[in-house]
């Protein structure tokens, strides 16, 4: 055991769990990789859990901050006029499509959550949520509780009400076979069931992820949740878009997530990429919904000026390169060169994805069942091949990858190539 990884033991809580055997510490970046305090440098497809959004040493973000932090001023707090927060708050009202929208910033997208249910429990009179069957909304008392992902909920105390809703477990036994008309229809069939049953009138919100982050990039069939929006509508429930993961346009058909639902939401959190690794994260939301708050509020540290610098930077250059096309044209080369394995490998359950956003299930090659397993040694395999992914699922049997968007296909063949001689040779070992 390395001195640094007993040190972390010693005083870091055990349930803050790390990747391999043998951890590693990363201590410099550049571009798309990353180098550890060995000296081994690694293609990175993980990205710090989908948040180096334009990888490492940005010369435009670096610059920004360094130009921020020499006016000797890191922080003044909201109750001061702070240009780069207005600026860029100003960028994501334009660019999230909801009529005379407002935004509140803050420092992670657990605090986005936390600010969206309360927006919408304060607006609807209720402590009635709608939440999704494996989703994963972040760490704290409130996220928790609309957190549809059992590995992850820590308490079953919680301040809210909270019914869940299917969408995206098309394995389930009651579902298997149906093609994705069909399944919406018993979705929404269900979803009325639940508000004429198991609620009260006055339902706050339904918060949803239009693809889910921890529970493995599984994703609801297009359409799904304009036709639960339908609904929501008839009840006057609000709908919170979770953009943490899927903003920004990693997806590649759309700049949010929701987008490829047809839907405007309410209200649409945001976090992680934004910063490109600085701390921030928000809500964007109607005016009237944002304003209706009665009481004071702040963010000590959300929106500061070295993170809103950042932001600033990120958004910027992200818009400036269009990497959500980058995002559009990279998938397929990913994808295609990785669904041939669901067919040819036992041990392959589903490949799946949109833009620089895919997964791999590993499963059992004799019960098809669920593998963390395996999905543990396809991590250590690529690791040893030089290329970081993540994992997650409901089992936590799933490959998760999110490359920076500045990724070239070069790149991208070079990690799909890697992900598939890691997973073949696990395969190979596990039968």
């Amino acid at each position: 055991m390395s001195d640094l990884l007993a040190r972390h033991r010693a005083v870091m809580p055990s349930w803050l769990a790390l990747y391999y055997d043998n951890p590693i510490e990363i201590v410099t970046g550049k571009g798309n990789r990353v180098t550890d305090a060995d000296g081994v440098t690694y293609l990175d497809f993980f990205a710090g859990i989908v948040t180096n959004m334009l990888g490492y040493d940005v010369a435009e973000v670096r610059e920004a901050v360094e130009r921020q932090l020499a006016r000797g001023v890191a922080h003044t707090s909201t109750l001061y006029l702070l240009r780069g927060q207005v600026e860029l708050a100003e960028k994501i009202a334009r660019l999230s499509g909801i009529p005379d929208a407002k935004v509140f910033f803050t420092n992670s997208g657990t605090e986005a959550n936390e600010t969206a249910l309360l927006l919408a429990t304060c607006a609807r009179g209720s402590d009635q949520v709608l939440a999704m069957r494996n989703s994963y909304h972040g760490r704290s008392y409130g996220t928790i509780a609309v957190t549809g992902n059992r590995g992850w909920k820590n308490s079953s105390l919680s301040p809210l009400n909270v019914h869940y809703l299917h969408g995206t477990d098309r394995d389930h036994p009651a579902f298997r076979g149906m093609g994705d008309e069909e399944y919406v229809e018993v979705c929404v069939a269900d979803l009325r069931d639940v508000l004429a049953t198991a609620t009260a009138p006055d339902v706050a919100c339904l918060i949803a992820e239009p693809v889910q982050g921890v529970g493995g990039f599984a994703m609801a069939p297009e359409g799904l949740f304009a036709a639960y929006k339908e609904v929501l509508d008839e009840h006057g429930i609000l709908f919170v878009s979770d953009e943490v993961q899927t903003g920004w346009g990693r997806t590649g058909s759309h700049f949010w997530g929701i987008g490829a639902h047809g839907v405007v939401p309410d209200a649409m959190t945001f976090a992680k990429g934004l910063g490109n690794g600085f701390a921030i994260g928000g809500v964007v939301a109607r005016g009237d919904l944002m304003d209706g708050l009665p009481a004071n509020g702040v963010a000590t540290f959300g929106g500061n000026p070295v993170s809103t610098a950042a932001a600033n930077a990120t958004l910027d250059y992200l818009l400036d390169h269009d990497l959500q096309a980058n995002a559009a044209r990279l998938g397929p080369v990913l994808l295609d060169g990785l669904r041939p394995l669901a067919a040819s490998l036992a041990t392959v359950g589903a490949v799946r994805g949109r833009g620089l956003m895919f997964a791999v299930d590993m499963v059992e090659p004799d019960s098809g069942e669920p593998s963390p397993r395996l999905a543990a040694a396809v991590l250590e395999e690529t690791r040893r091949r030089g290329l970081l992914i993540g994992k997650g699922g409901l089992h936590g049997h799933t490959l998760r990858m999110a490359p920076p968007m500045t990724l070239s296909e070069e790149e991208a063949r070079e990690g799909r190539d890697i992900l598939v001689e890691a997973i073949t040779a696990v395969d190979a070992a596990a039968r």
